[in-house]
């Protein structure tokens, strides 16, 4: 399972972050996000993070052009789209050869076949809490939904994830789960991450997900 820590912005936070190697590290370029994180990355901090990690810029309702503005300034590596952006403009950053996660926020009444139009246009999907504004919101939504997603496009969960979901987590089985996505959950103050809490989180993950059968309905 694949760990992605998103909100990152202190360059000393991100060295240490770097050194418990998550698979993805986001930073957010939506001036509204209490982690904002700038026009661009500070450029010391771009260099700490190592080729095997994927750098991934978090826009919402960007214009297409800015993004790949930023997306080039920044080094980035892939986009995650957190707006409402169409099957379209997804299409067009992937024939850039831009690796696309759409984010899709998920309440009780989420209906999973609204995602059919980004297949083949996203290489992932993102299910979030839904909000009143783009962004987290700190909270979870009913994993069991995930069971009704039939969809071929791999996903990551997100919303309100802290350490002690690390073992659900860890051991949750779906076939197109391919990773989690973690912010503030994990947070000192806004950007600023409690690596201690996300080096235990990444290990119990890790070990969990190499053989457990348990599912989420274990948990309950």
């Amino acid at each position: 399972m694949k760990i992605k820590v998103c909100g990152m912005r202190e360059t000393e936070n991100i060295r240490q972050l770097v050194e418990l190697g998550p698979d993805y590290i986001g930073f957010i370029f939506y001036p509204k996000s209490k982690r904002f994180v700038g026009e661009e990355i500070a450029p010391e901090a771009v260099e700490l993070v190592p080729t095997f990690i994927q750098k991934v810029g978090v826009f919402v309702d960007e214009p297409f052009e800015s993004l790949l503005e930023q997306f080039r300034n920044n080094k980035l590596e892939m986009v995650q789209l957190h707006g409402n952006e169409l099957p379209e403009y997804c299409a067009r950053m992937k024939q850039l050869g831009i690796p696309v996660i759409k984010v899709f926020s998920v309440g009780n009444d989420f209906d999973f076949t609204t995602t059919e139009p980004y297949t083949g246009n996203c290489d992932f999907f993102l299910f979030d809490t839904k909000g009143d504004l783009p962004g987290g919101t700190g909270r979870k939504f009913n994993w069991q939904l995930l069971d009704t997603y039939a969809g071929d496009t791999p996903f990551f969960l997100s919303g309100g994830i802290g350490p002690a979901d690390a073992e659900m987590i860890g051991n949750l089985r779906h076939p197109k789960l391919y990773g989690v996505d973690v912010n503030s959950g994990f947070e000192i103050e806004p950007a600023l991450k409690n690596i201690e809490a996300l080096k235990r989180f990444i290990a119990t993950i890790r070990e969990n997900n190499t053989g457990s059968n348990k599912s989420y309905l274990d948990y309950l």
